[in-house]
This record gives structure tokens, sequence and C-alpha cells, in this order.
């Protein structure tokens, strides 16, 4: 038997993403970590977790994570695969007790988290079409691709419980109000309207981003379902000076 509205648990999410640890940062993120530790149930990393995708800045990132002491969920962003040691560093995350999602979903107090990368490919009436050249295709089939794998995901949740209220966290963004505020001439190499195709299937209650750095912290879909932009840069912009927005579900 599904909870009612009125019995379902309250989570506090604290989100952030773009933190491009390097080696040398070393005590910058454990005021962050330990502070998010008292405010919120869980946090998301929306992706960047390194700054040139080398497996020392992970270690480096996973010493920072001991002192958050609530559950952490984290998705990779373009910046962990520079040195093609995305797998590396998924690996560490996952030994310092990071959930890594990458087309999976997991579930926290009866809320469920589904993670992907996500890519780019334009937004609305601009999107990329797969035509033309091979190397076109491929640059649109694989914002199809991580679009698919966030689908499962969520339908996955969908199963366990239809009344489940769901989470979708990503690199990428979603919808284009939220990287509002960079050139226009790159929006299509910072998300994708794809990417939201599976908020319409299922009861999506937010969704979380980061990589436009200079962009807009909230949003929403056609449907009406929130988009928060948390690249570190937007929330130090918007006077979140914790490093992190809290969202009460």
């Amino acid at each position: 038997m599904t909870e009612s509205a009125e019995q379902q648990t309250s989570i506090k999410i604290a989100a952030v993403g773009d933190l491009h640890t390097g080696q040398g940062d070393k005590g910058r993120w454990n005021e962050l970590f330990s502070q998010a530790s008292g405010e919120a149930d869980v946090l998301l990393i929306c992706g960047d977790l390194t700054d040139t995708g080398d497996e020392a800045e992970a270690e480096t990132l996973a010493i920072e994570l001991k002192a958050c002491k609530i559950p952490v969920l984290a998705v990779l962003g373009n910046h962990d695969y520079e040195k093609s040691r995305q797998k590396l560093i998924r690996q560490i995350m996952q030994q310092a007790g990071v959930c890594m999602l990458d087309g999976e979903s997991v579930v926290l107090k009866n809320v469920g988290f589904a993670g992907i990368k996500g890519f780019g490919g334009g937004f609305d009436k601009h999107m990329l079409s797969m035509f033309g050249e091979p190397a076109m295709k491929a640059f649109v089939q694989e914002a199809v691709n991580e679009a698919l794998a966030l689908d499962r995901a969520i339908f996955k949740l969908y199963q366990q419980d239809p009344e489940m209220r769901i989470v979708a966290m990503m690199h990428y963004s979603p919808i284009q109000s939220t990287i509002e505020g960079e050139p226009e001439v790159i929006y299509p190499f910072l998300g994708s309207s794809r990417l939201a195709e599976p908020f319409g299937k299922r009861k999506i209650a937010a969704a979380f981003h980061g990589h436009a750095h200079v962009g807009t912290l909230e949003g929403q879909t056609a449907e009406g379902v929130k988009v928060y932009n948390v690249a570190l840069p937007v929330l130090k912009k918007n006077g979140l000076q914790a490093g992190y927005l809290i969202c009460n579900l």
C-alpha cells in the first residue's frame, strides 16, 4: 500500500554541481560537506567532480567527502571524461561511499533518484536532428541514448511504486531556461530537450543539473516540473554562499 501525500516522508535535498576538484584542493570542501550534513538528508553532486578528469583529483574529493555524514549521490560530468579515466573516477567515488548514478536509480526515504550524465543537442525547435554526416548522427544519438537511460531508470522506480516521488539528476541541462545567460551559440553543447522527454511519462518531483556556469538557477518544463541549475558559480551568483541549494520535497 502506498502512502498518501500527507503520510509521505519529507526529504531535504542539498544539491551542487561543478566542484571541479583539483589535486591542490585539500580542505576546500570540508566546510561545505560538513554544513550540508547538518541541513539536509542527502547531497546531490551534479557532475564535474574533477577539474581535468584525473584520478588524483577524484582521490582528493574522496578525502574531502569524509566530512559528509549523509548519503551522497553523484553523476559524472564532461570534465570527468577528459582523460578517459571516467571508470576509474567512478570507482574511486564508489569506494568513498558515493552512490554513482549512470542510468541507475536508488530510493532514499521513499523518494526515488534517477541519474545520468546527459549530453548536448539543443532545445525545443532548435534541437539538432539525426540527419547528415555520421558524426552529426552520432552526436544526436548520444543524447538519445542518455534520455533512454534516464527513462529506464525512472520506469524502474515507477514499477516499484507508481506514486513514488522521483528526482532526476544530470550534468547537462534538460531545458533551455536554466542555461540562459550563457552565449546562445553554445546552447547546443549545454544540454538537450531530449533529456526532459522522460519527465512527461512519469511523475517527476524535481530535476537538478549543472554545467551551465553562468546560467539561471531555476526553470521548469512545459509540464511544470521544476528544474534547478546547481552549478557552483550559479549558486554563488544567487547568494547561496554555503555552496549548495536546499530543496524540500
